[in-house]
């Protein structure tokens, strides 16, 4: 294998791929990026058997070369010394030539680098995915999507299937649920042209979303997504980006979201956050993070909390809107924090059925999310 290569380039799709690298790997050629020249370009991939993401840069665009392939070829280069070189090297062209026993040099400029290199035959093979469970989003709601809900997975590895998002598409509405048994998110969308398409419990881990959420461009790009039987692929420009879904099956969470409410609050969403914000910094203070809400006759709301080391805060809210029985509730405030800050409604309307029912937290101008939070119980 002999190329010179554009540098921005090739740190761009290293970039990429070096998101599935997991630095706790027991299987040495993991630990490595593997390269696949072509005369048509370079293919990079990486995986930690969990995910797996592969980049392609073709040999030129419509503008000018990138890749100039004089030998075709592959190898394996260790990830972590390879990902940082590249980005250092002084030169925007790079030359790459791989030799005998696979030892690997790389110059740029007056730099010059040799790298162990590993045999590309070890690395596994990315499963073939194909069929016509095939759906497509633009970019930036898919985004939206798995940062509405994500903030909500259990981190506890005791309930694998919790720390990962249920995708479940019905009836031309694609949904995303989260809960870690405290608290409860979800976010819908609804697809075009997806008719014959349903699937249920699809569940895909919290951090993998996260990574694939680094990856899709910022521009509103359509990302194709392909589920299939224990995989579901991504495919993003020229990144292919493939996940494992979770083992088991994922809780009902429909029975938990009450129907109806005996209290009905509308806040302003900034002004409710900034509130709760204060309130947390002296809650979290007594490690319970437990703010206090309760309604006032005068038709607001008084938020508080207490610290036995450093005091009380306490402070009074309007309503834009109350309706049903007055109410007082404990909650913890690192989760109401955690929704508001994913909330891009300028009104949240906050429902309850008593002090020891579901918080049920709605964005006004946004019917497509909604989030539940279970309080704490107080002494009136």
């Amino acid at each position: 294998m002999k190329i010179s290569i554009l540098k921005n380039v090739l740190n761009e799709s290293i970039q990429h791929v070096s998101k599935a690298i997991s630095s706790r790997t027991t299987i040495p050629i993991l630990s490595g990026i593997k390269l696949d020249v072509t005369y048509s370009g370079v293919t990079l991939t990486a995986s930690d058997t969990d995910i797996s993401i592969q980049s392609f840069i073709p040999s030129e665009d419509e503008k000018h070369t990138i890749v100039q392939v004089e030998r075709p070829g592959s190898v394996v280069l260790p990830a972590k010394f390879f990902v940082e070189i590249i980005k250092k090297l002084p030169s925007q062209e790079i030359h790459m030539e791989v030799k005998d026993q696979f030892q690997t040099f790389i110059s740029a400029g007056a730099t010059e680098i040799q790298m162990v290199g590993l045999d590309p035959d070890e690395f596994p093979v990315l499963p073939n995915i194909e069929g016509s469970q095939t759906i497509s989003l633009p970019g930036d709601l898919l985004k939206n999507m798995i940062k509405q809900t994500v903030f909500s997975i259990s981190t506890h590895e005791t309930t694998p299937i919790l720390t990962g998002v249920l995708w479940s598409l019905n009836n031309n509405e694609l949904k995303f649920t989260a809960t870690d048994r405290h608290r409860l998110a979800t976010r819908s969308a609804n697809i075009e042209g997806v008719d014959d398409i349903s699937f249920n419990n699809v569940v895909i881990a919290g951090k993998t979303l996260n990574e694939l959420s680094k990856i899709i461009p910022d521009q509103n790009t359509l990302v194709d997504i392909v589920v299939a039987d224990n995989q579901v692929l991504f495919k993003i420009d020229r990144v292919l980006f493939y996940s494992r879904i979770l083992d088991g099956i994922y809780p009902d969470t429909s029975r938990i979201i009450p129907t109806t409410h005996k209290t009905e609050l509308v806040l302003d969403t900034k002004k409710l956050s900034e509130s709760i914000d204060r309130a947390y910094l002296l809650s979290r203070e007594e490690k319970t993070n437990i703010v206090l809400l309760q309604t006032m006759e005068n038709g607001g709301i008084e938020i508080s909390s207490s610290s036995s080391e450093l005091g009380k805060v306490r402070e009074e809210l309007d309503l834009i809107e109350f309706k049903g029985d007055p109410l007082r509730i404990s909650f913890n405030s690192k989760y109401m924090l955690d929704v508001l800050k994913v909330v891009e409604s300028e009104q949240l309307m906050i429902a309850f059925m008593g002090v020891m029912s579901p918080i049920i937290l709605k964005p006004l101008d946004d019917s497509k999310s909604q989030y539940i939070i279970l309080p704490y119980r107080t002494a009136n």
